[in-house]
Protein backbone atom coordinates (compact mmCIF):
# COMPACT_ATOMS: atom_id res chain seq x y z
CA UNK A 1 0.00 0.00 0.00
CA UNK A 2 1.20 3.65 -0.61
CA UNK A 3 1.82 6.21 1.85
CA UNK A 4 0.33 9.69 0.68
CA UNK A 5 1.43 13.14 2.24
CA UNK A 6 0.73 16.66 1.21
CA UNK A 7 2.21 19.98 2.25
CA UNK A 8 1.81 23.21 2.32
CA UNK A 9 5.17 24.96 1.50
CA UNK A 10 5.87 28.69 1.40
CA UNK A 11 8.55 30.05 -0.38
CA UNK A 12 9.97 33.61 -0.58
CA UNK A 13 10.24 35.79 -3.70
CA UNK A 14 13.16 37.89 -4.54
CA UNK A 15 12.03 41.23 -3.77
CA UNK A 16 7.98 41.28 -5.06
CA UNK A 17 6.28 39.77 -7.95
CA UNK A 18 3.36 42.43 -9.16
CA UNK A 19 0.32 41.83 -12.04
CA UNK A 20 -2.75 43.91 -12.71
CA UNK A 21 -3.94 41.56 -9.58
CA UNK A 22 -1.98 42.23 -7.07
CA UNK A 23 1.63 41.89 -5.66
CA UNK A 24 3.04 38.99 -3.15
CA UNK A 25 6.48 38.32 -1.89
CA UNK A 26 6.00 34.74 -1.32
CA UNK A 27 4.93 31.95 -3.30
CA UNK A 28 2.63 29.25 -1.43
CA UNK A 29 2.90 25.74 -3.41
CA UNK A 30 1.68 22.15 -2.17
CA UNK A 31 3.59 19.54 -2.76
CA UNK A 32 2.75 15.71 -2.99
CA UNK A 33 4.20 12.18 -2.55
CA UNK A 34 3.49 9.26 -3.03
CA UNK A 35 5.49 6.67 -1.40
CA UNK A 36 5.27 2.73 -2.60
CA UNK A 37 8.19 0.45 -0.84
CA UNK A 38 11.22 2.34 -1.71
CA UNK A 39 10.01 4.42 -4.88
CA UNK A 40 9.01 8.07 -4.47
CA UNK A 41 7.15 10.36 -6.60
CA UNK A 42 6.60 14.34 -5.88
CA UNK A 43 4.71 16.55 -7.77
CA UNK A 44 3.96 20.12 -6.42
CA UNK A 45 1.13 23.03 -7.88
CA UNK A 46 0.08 26.51 -7.00
CA UNK A 47 -3.50 26.91 -6.74
CA UNK A 48 -5.06 29.55 -8.75
CA UNK A 49 -6.54 32.70 -7.05
CA UNK A 50 -7.91 33.64 -10.15
CA UNK A 51 -10.46 30.98 -10.32
CA UNK A 52 -11.01 30.58 -6.82
CA UNK A 53 -8.56 27.72 -5.41
CA UNK A 54 -7.27 28.22 -2.34
CA UNK A 55 -4.08 26.70 -0.75
CA UNK A 56 -6.56 25.06 2.39
CA UNK A 57 -9.77 24.11 -0.35
CA UNK A 58 -6.91 22.71 -3.24
CA UNK A 59 -4.66 20.48 -0.16
CA UNK A 60 -8.22 19.31 1.30
CA UNK A 61 -9.20 17.89 -2.30
CA UNK A 62 -5.72 16.10 -2.41
CA UNK A 63 -6.23 14.72 0.83
CA UNK A 64 -9.92 13.31 0.07
CA UNK A 65 -8.19 11.11 -2.68
CA UNK A 66 -5.45 9.60 -0.16
CA UNK A 67 -7.04 6.35 0.40
CA UNK A 68 -7.75 5.85 -3.41
CA UNK A 69 -4.37 6.63 -3.77
CA UNK A 70 -2.89 4.18 -1.22
CA UNK A 71 -4.63 1.47 -2.82
CA UNK A 72 -3.17 2.46 -6.38
CA UNK A 73 -4.95 4.79 -7.89
CA UNK A 74 -3.78 4.86 -11.50
CA UNK A 75 -2.79 8.65 -14.03
CA UNK A 76 -6.28 6.98 -16.03
CA UNK A 77 -8.72 7.04 -13.04
CA UNK A 78 -7.26 10.50 -11.45
CA UNK A 79 -8.54 12.34 -14.50
CA UNK A 80 -11.65 10.79 -13.91
CA UNK A 81 -11.94 11.57 -10.18
CA UNK A 82 -10.34 14.55 -9.91
CA UNK A 83 -11.54 18.24 -11.32
CA UNK A 84 -8.89 19.71 -13.88
CA UNK A 85 -6.98 22.54 -11.87
CA UNK A 86 -4.01 22.60 -9.49
CA UNK A 87 -4.57 19.87 -7.11
CA UNK A 88 -4.86 17.56 -10.33
CA UNK A 89 -1.51 18.83 -11.25
CA UNK A 90 0.68 17.91 -8.09
CA UNK A 91 -1.47 14.68 -7.94
CA UNK A 92 -0.26 13.80 -11.66
CA UNK A 93 3.10 14.95 -11.69
CA UNK A 94 3.44 12.75 -8.81
CA UNK A 95 2.48 9.61 -10.61
CA UNK A 96 3.95 10.08 -13.81
CA UNK A 97 7.50 10.28 -10.97
CA UNK A 98 6.58 7.14 -8.91
CA UNK A 99 6.15 5.24 -12.00
CA UNK A 100 9.05 6.30 -13.65
CA UNK A 101 11.42 5.23 -10.64
CA UNK A 102 9.15 2.13 -10.35
CA UNK A 103 9.62 1.37 -13.97
CA UNK A 104 13.51 2.94 -13.85
CA UNK A 105 13.15 4.57 -16.78
CA UNK A 106 12.69 8.55 -17.47
CA UNK A 107 9.40 10.22 -17.59
CA UNK A 108 9.87 11.23 -21.51
CA UNK A 109 10.42 7.58 -22.26
CA UNK A 110 7.72 6.84 -20.49
CA UNK A 111 5.12 9.44 -22.47
CA UNK A 112 6.97 8.30 -25.91
CA UNK A 113 8.93 11.59 -26.29
CA UNK A 114 12.17 12.70 -26.89
CA UNK A 115 15.08 13.21 -24.43
CA UNK A 116 14.61 16.61 -23.36
CA UNK A 117 17.01 18.97 -24.24
CA UNK A 118 18.10 22.66 -22.44
CA UNK A 119 15.52 25.68 -23.67
CA UNK A 120 15.84 29.26 -23.23
CA UNK A 121 13.02 30.80 -20.78
CA UNK A 122 11.28 33.97 -20.69
CA UNK A 123 12.40 36.09 -17.95
CA UNK A 124 9.49 38.13 -16.26
CA UNK A 125 9.51 41.68 -15.49
CA UNK A 126 6.51 42.90 -12.90
CA UNK A 127 4.25 45.80 -13.45
CA UNK A 128 5.76 48.56 -12.18
CA UNK A 129 6.26 52.15 -13.37
CA UNK A 130 7.70 52.91 -16.81
CA UNK A 131 10.63 54.09 -14.77
CA UNK A 132 11.11 50.57 -12.39
CA UNK A 133 10.55 48.75 -15.47
CA UNK A 134 12.98 50.37 -17.01
CA UNK A 135 15.65 49.86 -14.52
CA UNK A 136 14.48 46.08 -14.33
CA UNK A 137 14.59 45.35 -18.00
CA UNK A 138 18.68 47.28 -18.20
CA UNK A 139 19.68 44.64 -15.15
CA UNK A 140 18.09 41.92 -17.07
CA UNK A 141 19.32 42.70 -20.64
CA UNK A 142 21.49 40.38 -21.79
CA UNK A 143 18.84 37.71 -21.34
CA UNK A 144 17.38 36.92 -24.54
CA UNK A 145 13.68 36.69 -23.64
CA UNK A 146 11.58 39.23 -21.54
CA UNK A 147 8.27 38.80 -20.48
CA UNK A 148 6.49 42.23 -19.20
CA UNK A 149 3.23 42.31 -16.79
CA UNK A 150 1.08 45.48 -17.90
CA UNK A 151 -1.80 46.81 -16.02
CA UNK A 152 -4.49 47.83 -19.22
CA UNK A 153 -3.86 51.46 -18.04
CA UNK A 154 -2.94 54.23 -19.94
CA UNK A 155 0.72 53.61 -19.21
CA UNK A 156 1.40 50.32 -20.92
CA UNK A 157 2.59 51.58 -24.39
CA UNK A 158 5.08 53.62 -21.96
CA UNK A 159 6.10 50.68 -19.88
CA UNK A 160 6.94 48.64 -22.91
CA UNK A 161 8.85 51.66 -24.42
CA UNK A 162 10.73 52.22 -21.27
CA UNK A 163 11.57 48.30 -21.27
CA UNK A 164 12.67 48.47 -25.25
CA UNK A 165 14.91 51.15 -23.83
CA UNK A 166 16.59 49.35 -21.45
CA UNK A 167 16.87 45.96 -23.35
CA UNK A 168 17.15 47.13 -27.13
CA UNK A 169 18.18 43.59 -27.79
CA UNK A 170 15.67 41.01 -26.21
CA UNK A 171 12.84 39.54 -27.71
CA UNK A 172 9.51 40.97 -25.56
CA UNK A 173 6.48 39.23 -24.92
CA UNK A 174 4.20 41.45 -23.17
CA UNK A 175 1.38 39.79 -20.77
CA UNK A 176 -1.51 42.50 -21.02
CA UNK A 177 -3.88 40.01 -18.23
CA UNK A 178 -6.93 40.28 -19.53
CA UNK A 179 -6.74 44.50 -19.13
CA UNK A 180 -7.42 45.82 -22.40
CA UNK A 181 -11.03 46.46 -24.54
CA UNK A 182 -12.16 45.20 -27.91
CA UNK A 183 -11.57 49.23 -27.98
CA UNK A 184 -8.68 49.76 -27.69
CA UNK A 185 -6.66 46.15 -28.20
CA UNK A 186 -5.87 46.49 -31.95
CA UNK A 187 -4.73 50.33 -31.72
CA UNK A 188 -2.82 49.08 -28.80
CA UNK A 189 -1.14 45.96 -31.11
CA UNK A 190 0.05 48.25 -33.67
CA UNK A 191 1.53 50.58 -31.03
CA UNK A 192 3.19 47.85 -29.44
CA UNK A 193 4.88 46.76 -33.32
CA UNK A 194 7.27 49.66 -33.18
CA UNK A 195 8.71 48.15 -30.33
CA UNK A 196 9.28 45.06 -31.72
CA UNK A 197 7.26 43.12 -29.67
CA UNK A 198 6.72 39.38 -30.58
CA UNK A 199 3.82 38.04 -28.27
CA UNK A 200 1.06 39.38 -26.89
CA UNK A 201 -0.62 37.37 -23.98
CA UNK A 202 -4.45 37.40 -23.33
CA UNK A 203 -5.07 40.71 -24.46
CA UNK A 204 -8.60 40.50 -23.32
CA UNK A 205 -10.89 39.20 -20.37
CA UNK A 206 -11.21 35.99 -21.11
CA UNK A 207 -15.61 36.42 -21.38
CA UNK A 208 -14.79 38.71 -23.88
CA UNK A 209 -12.29 37.49 -26.34
CA UNK A 210 -14.60 36.73 -29.05
CA UNK A 211 -13.97 40.11 -30.59
CA UNK A 212 -10.43 38.98 -31.66
CA UNK A 213 -12.62 37.04 -33.96
CA UNK A 214 -11.51 37.99 -37.29
CA UNK A 215 -9.33 41.11 -36.08
CA UNK A 216 -6.00 41.81 -38.20
CA UNK A 217 -3.06 42.11 -35.78
CA UNK A 218 0.54 43.03 -36.31
CA UNK A 219 1.62 40.94 -33.45
CA UNK A 220 0.00 37.27 -32.52
CA UNK A 221 -2.32 36.67 -29.55
CA UNK A 222 -1.65 34.29 -27.03
CA UNK A 223 -4.37 32.58 -24.87
CA UNK A 224 -3.93 32.27 -21.29
CA UNK A 225 -6.81 32.73 -18.98
CA UNK A 226 -8.71 31.56 -22.02
CA UNK A 227 -7.78 28.54 -22.21
CA UNK A 228 -7.35 25.46 -19.39
CA UNK A 229 -7.35 21.75 -21.06
CA UNK A 230 -9.01 20.20 -23.91
CA UNK A 231 -12.54 21.36 -23.32
CA UNK A 232 -12.89 24.59 -25.52
CA UNK A 233 -9.65 24.40 -27.21
CA UNK A 234 -11.41 24.56 -31.04
CA UNK A 235 -13.45 27.57 -30.15
CA UNK A 236 -9.74 29.95 -29.76
CA UNK A 237 -9.06 28.56 -33.46
CA UNK A 238 -9.81 32.19 -35.17
CA UNK A 239 -9.04 34.35 -31.76
CA UNK A 240 -5.57 33.08 -31.19
CA UNK A 241 -2.16 32.34 -32.75
CA UNK A 242 -1.05 30.46 -29.87
CA UNK A 243 -2.08 28.96 -26.17
CA UNK A 244 -0.30 29.31 -23.13
CA UNK A 245 -0.33 25.60 -21.36
CA UNK A 246 0.05 25.66 -18.12
CA UNK A 247 0.04 22.14 -15.97
CA UNK A 248 -1.68 24.11 -12.77
CA UNK A 249 -4.31 24.86 -15.47
CA UNK A 250 -4.64 21.24 -17.25
CA UNK A 251 -4.66 19.46 -13.78
CA UNK A 252 -1.08 17.81 -14.63
CA UNK A 253 1.18 16.52 -17.19
CA UNK A 254 -1.43 13.78 -18.68
CA UNK A 255 -4.13 16.51 -20.06
CA UNK A 256 -1.02 18.96 -20.57
CA UNK A 257 0.14 16.17 -23.17
CA UNK A 258 -3.10 15.83 -24.99
CA UNK A 259 -3.61 19.60 -24.85
CA UNK A 260 -0.06 20.03 -26.79
CA UNK A 261 -1.11 17.16 -29.64
CA UNK A 262 -4.44 18.85 -30.06
CA UNK A 263 -3.40 22.05 -30.28
CA UNK A 264 -0.85 20.87 -33.35
CA UNK A 265 -3.66 19.58 -34.97
CA UNK A 266 -5.48 22.62 -35.11
CA UNK A 267 -2.51 24.80 -36.28
CA UNK A 268 -1.92 26.74 -32.93
CA UNK A 269 1.37 27.16 -31.70
CA UNK A 270 2.34 27.12 -27.90
CA UNK A 271 4.04 28.95 -25.19
CA UNK A 272 4.16 27.08 -21.96
CA UNK A 273 3.90 28.85 -19.08
CA UNK A 274 3.77 28.54 -15.07
CA UNK A 275 3.22 30.29 -11.67
CA UNK A 276 6.09 31.35 -9.36
CA UNK A 277 6.93 28.00 -7.74
CA UNK A 278 10.05 25.82 -7.15
CA UNK A 279 11.75 23.22 -9.76
CA UNK A 280 9.74 20.74 -8.47
CA UNK A 281 6.73 22.06 -10.69
CA UNK A 282 8.84 23.30 -13.44
CA UNK A 283 10.37 20.12 -14.00
CA UNK A 284 7.48 18.30 -16.30
CA UNK A 285 6.20 21.14 -17.67
CA UNK A 286 10.17 21.07 -19.31
CA UNK A 287 8.51 18.25 -21.62
CA UNK A 288 6.02 20.49 -22.74
CA UNK A 289 8.89 22.89 -23.72
CA UNK A 290 10.32 20.59 -26.05
CA UNK A 291 7.50 21.11 -28.60
CA UNK A 292 6.92 24.84 -27.31
CA UNK A 293 7.93 27.98 -29.77
CA UNK A 294 8.19 30.22 -26.79
CA UNK A 295 8.87 28.84 -22.79
CA UNK A 296 7.83 30.75 -19.95
CA UNK A 297 9.68 28.57 -17.07
CA UNK A 298 11.40 31.15 -14.82
CA UNK A 299 9.30 30.52 -11.40
CA UNK A 300 12.48 29.51 -9.83
CA UNK A 301 14.36 32.28 -11.44
CA UNK A 302 12.36 34.33 -9.33
CA UNK A 303 12.71 33.07 -6.19
CA UNK A 304 14.86 33.95 -2.76
CA UNK A 305 16.15 30.12 -3.01
CA UNK A 306 14.91 26.97 -4.68
CA UNK A 307 14.75 23.32 -3.23
CA UNK A 308 17.60 21.00 -3.32
CA UNK A 309 18.80 19.68 -6.93
CA UNK A 310 16.67 22.34 -8.68
CA UNK A 311 16.80 22.66 -12.58
CA UNK A 312 20.22 24.02 -13.49
CA UNK A 313 19.90 27.86 -14.70
CA UNK A 314 22.78 29.25 -16.72
CA UNK A 315 21.24 32.88 -17.43
CA UNK A 316 18.01 32.05 -18.65
CA UNK A 317 19.14 28.43 -20.40
CA UNK A 318 17.42 25.86 -18.28
CA UNK A 319 18.52 22.20 -17.92
CA UNK A 320 16.37 19.29 -17.93
CA UNK A 321 15.29 18.25 -14.56
CA UNK A 322 17.67 15.57 -12.84
CA UNK A 323 16.19 12.23 -11.39
CA UNK A 324 16.77 13.43 -8.06
CA UNK A 325 14.15 16.28 -8.48
CA UNK A 326 11.96 14.54 -10.34
CA UNK A 327 11.36 12.32 -14.31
Amino acid sequence: MRDISVETEVWPIAGAFTISRGSKTEAQVITVTIRDGDHVGRGECVPYGRYGETVKDVAASIKNLSKALADGMTRDELQRAMARGAGRNAVDCALWDLDAKIAGEPVWQMAGLKAPQPRATAYTLSLGTPDEMRDAARTNADRPLLKLKLGGTGDDIARVAAVREGAPNATLIVDANEGWSAENVLSNAHALANYGVALIEQPLPAKDDEALRGLVTPIPFCADESVHGLEGLTRLVGLYDYINIKLDKTGGLTEALSVLRCARRRNLKVMVGCMVATSLAMAPAMLIAQDAEFVDLDGPLLLAKDRAHGIRFDGSMMSPPKPELWG
